[in-house]
């Protein structure tokens, strides 16, 4: 069990798996999520890459401080990490929460960063989704983190895969029910004071970024993505149909065969020149 101290002093928990000297892939995930999120990516990775997965601070078996925590800590969190494996840089793969954390470590370390992978995350707050978590914080502090996952469920999972998902929740989360209410109202505090100028700065990046998004996400629609695709140079997007919020779950060969690719063709092209993008004014992929 690998475990780095922040510069806090929190330990952060992360597992390594793969080939030490395969590309490495740096794996982010969302809120109240820890790294068995990404554990159906990582079975597929292993055979090409290196995968190093971290619990955030407030997930599994990382330090759950108390108080707010922020997203420009947690992306430091996972620069320990990178520099605890011996990684000099990474393509780094977030999610929902933790693609907010990986725009972060793209935009503060740029160096560290060869590919970005954006899965079902936005860049900046709307009001409906500050209420939204607002009141999943609030749930959680006075009725347990059960009753609040219960009732973020429908926002995570689409419709069809309900009851498919609903008994992997514990286990994979997001949302896991398992996690104590504090660490969790700790996180949602750091995405809700992250400074909407974030979105401004995605400009100035300069690495390969694939978009992913499902048709059927209501917690970080399309339009999300739509606006991460049109502010980040070299970057492309697909949409995921049928799939929602939990896509890397619900939809995992069509995700796992998507981020393969991509990083394959990272892998293959020069990461110290400017990756050839896809044309910003075609319509975005539909996988299926």
């Amino acid at each position: 069990m690998t475990f780095v101290r922040a510069s806090d002093g929190a330990r952060i928990h992360y597992e390594a798996i793969g080939r030490r000297h395969a590309p490495p892939v740096l794996m982010v995930q969302g809120l109240g999520t820890d790294k068995h999120g990404w554990d159906l990516q990582r079975v597929a990775l292993a055979p090409r890459y290196r995968t190093i997965a971290l619990d955030n601070r407030g997930a599994g078996r990382s330090d759950k401080p108390f108080g707010d925590y922020s997203l420009e800590q947690m992306a430091d969190d996972a620069i320990a990490v990178l520099d605890d494996a011996g990684v000099d840089s990474a393509h780094v793969i977030g999610a929902s929460m933790g693609g907010a954390i990986s725009q972060v470590i793209a935009l503060k370390y740029p160096e560290r960063v060869r590919s970005l992978t954006l899965a079902c995350t936005a860049c900046r707050h709307h009001p409906w989704r500050r209420e939204l978590l607002e009141g999943w914080a609030r749930q959680a502090e006075e009725h347990g983190m059960g009753s609040m996952a219960a009732e973020a469920a429908r926002w995570v999972i689409g419709p069809r895969s309900f009851r498919r998902i609903w008994p992997l929740l514990g286990w994979f989360g997001p949302l896991s029910i398992l996690r104590p209410a504090h660490a969790f109202v700790g996180q949602v505090a750091a995405i809700l004071a992250t400074d909407d100028s974030l979105a401004d700065q995605l400009p100035t990046l300069r690495v390969p970024t694939l978009i992913l998004v499902g048709n059927q996400d209501i917690l970080t629609p399309r339009g999300d993505s739509e606006e991460l695709a049109e502010r980040i140079p070299n970057s492309e997007l697909v949409v995921i149909s049928g799939a929602a919020h939990g896509l890397m779950i619900e939809h995992a060969s069509t995700f796992n065969r998507l981020l393969l690719d991509f990083l394959d063709r990272c892998v293959k092209a020069d990461k110290r020149t400017t990756f050839r993008a896809a044309d910003h004014d075609a319509p975005p992929a539909v996988a299926s």
